[in-house]
């Protein structure tokens, strides 16, 4: 595999000083990032892929590798310093060998790109990284998302993971790696990350200064695992506050008449949208989990020309008096089915594990008393089956069918 070259290095400390440790702003990975070390130690690969659930750190562990690729300290134990000149760039974004890409658009797919084309993409990559680096040392390259480029910038991208640039390393993050090709994967070194343990996270968001420990412990609990998520949470209380007010209706719609299940689904709809508002979380995660599991298709990472032109809210939700009917964007609609999926996805988890005598694992403790009142009306079988639809329902939004029609179909086959 082709080996990065380390960016030229100042003088050496003055001897006698004792180097201090890198700074990996990664919490709760420790295998992922002893492995990290290890290829930073021998030699990086041109191309890794970082896999796993959302908001896990993928992120996070991908900018901790690029700084320390990038990073000026004379002692490679130190890379990262957070300290040098390159560092301070990175930090700021502003560092001129690192290019990154992720989704975009009403489809919040990342294109095949190219002159021409209004979409930055992957053949724009391609051309960037054929310059040569402004600094003269190691250039990386982050894409993020990568499972959500589509199969035609797939192909485009291979020739440059084949035979990348002399000095460019390539950071693929993915949710769903088997939406990727077998060619992409098999030419990544895979690190998978998984859940970060519950005190790491409370720890993470106490030492950050964002939250109290009692509030901390409450975010950890229901993140499940995702720091991420609990980081957006927690600068946001607003959205926490919505994010409680619509997993209690969920609860309340399972008493509902059908007749009333459609418009308490758009209202739904409505509200979680404002939560993304107040979350305004910059790589566009879903906070509360990924509403698909896995089960996309081979090399089919999102639909070709996945797009969706804007569409109107129903005259109800969004139509002000005298003027016309308000036009959000398709991304939003979207973004904010997914994020309902995955809040009725933790409402149905905890209402299985009530079911199964263990109230003490339920993410929302807050609502404990809800949930056993309405898993003591519900069927044996409720929740296994309302997971499948919840599944088919993530796989349709991901396919770019109405977020409107899906969430209807959610509401009226809830608890029926």
């Amino acid at each position: 595999m082709t080996r990065s070259p380390r960016a030229s290095a100042p003088a050496a400390e003055p001897e006698g000083a004792e180097p201090s440790a890198a700074e990996f702003r990664t919490r709760g990975q420790p295998a992922a990032l002893h492995a990290v070390r290890a290829m930073l130690a021998a030699g990086m690969p041109h191309a890794l892929l970082l896999s796993g659930p959302s908001g896990v750190g993928k992120g996070t562990l991908a900018d901790d590798i690029a700084a320390a690729l990038l990073c000026l300290a004379p002692e490679p134990s130190r890379r990262p310093d957070r300290s040098c000149r390159a560092c301070r760039a990175f930090a700021h974004g502003n560092h001129p060998d690192v290019h990154r890409l992720s989704p975009t658009g009403a489809g919040a797919v990342i294109p095949i790109g190219g002159p021409g084309r209004e979409e930055h993409g992957v053949r724009d990559l391609v051309r960037e990284l054929a310059l040569l680096p402004v600094e003269g040392g190691a250039r990386v390259a982050i894409i993020s998302a990568a499972d959500r480029m589509t199969e035609d910038a797939q192909a485009a991208f291979l020739k440059t993971l084949e035979e990348p640039p002399p000095g460019t390393v390539l950071i693929l993050t993915a949710t769903d790696e088997e939406r990727l090709l077998d060619t992409i994967r098999s030419r990544c070194i895979r690190i998978r990350l998984g859940p970060v343990p519950r005190r790491e996270i409370e720890a993470l968001l106490v030492d950050a200064g964002l939250v109290e420990p009692p509030v901390a412990a409450r975010l950890a609990r229901l993140s499940w695992g995702r720091p991420g998520d609990a980081v957006a949470l927690a600068r946001a209380p607003a959205s926490l506050v919505v994010r409680g007010e619509v997993a209690r209706t969920l609860l309340d719609l399972t008493a509902a008449p059908r007749a009333d299940r459609l418009r308490i689904g758009r209202d739904l709809l409505a509200r979680t949208a404002e939560m993304l508002l107040a979350l305004k979380a910059p790589d566009g995660a879903v906070v509360g989990g990924s509403p698909t599991r896995g089960r996309g298709r081979r090399g089919t990472g999102a639909p070709r020309g996945a797009s969706e032109p804007a569409a109107t809210i129903p005259e109800a939700e969004a139509e002000p008096i005298g003027g016309p009917a308000v036009r959000v964007p398709a991304a939003e609609r979207r973004a904010a089915a997914l994020a309902l999926v995955a809040i009725w996805r933790d409402v149905v988890r905890d209402l299985a594990l009530v079911r199964l005598g263990e109230p003490g694992e339920v993410r929302q403790v807050d609502l404990l008393d809800d949930l056993e009142a309405a898993s003591a009306r519900l069927p044996a079988g409720f929740a296994p089956a309302q997971l499948r639809r919840l599944d088919v329902a993530g796989e349709r939004l991901e396919g770019n069918v109405s977020p409107e029609l899906v969430v209807d179909a959610l509401a009226l086959g809830w608890a029926a």
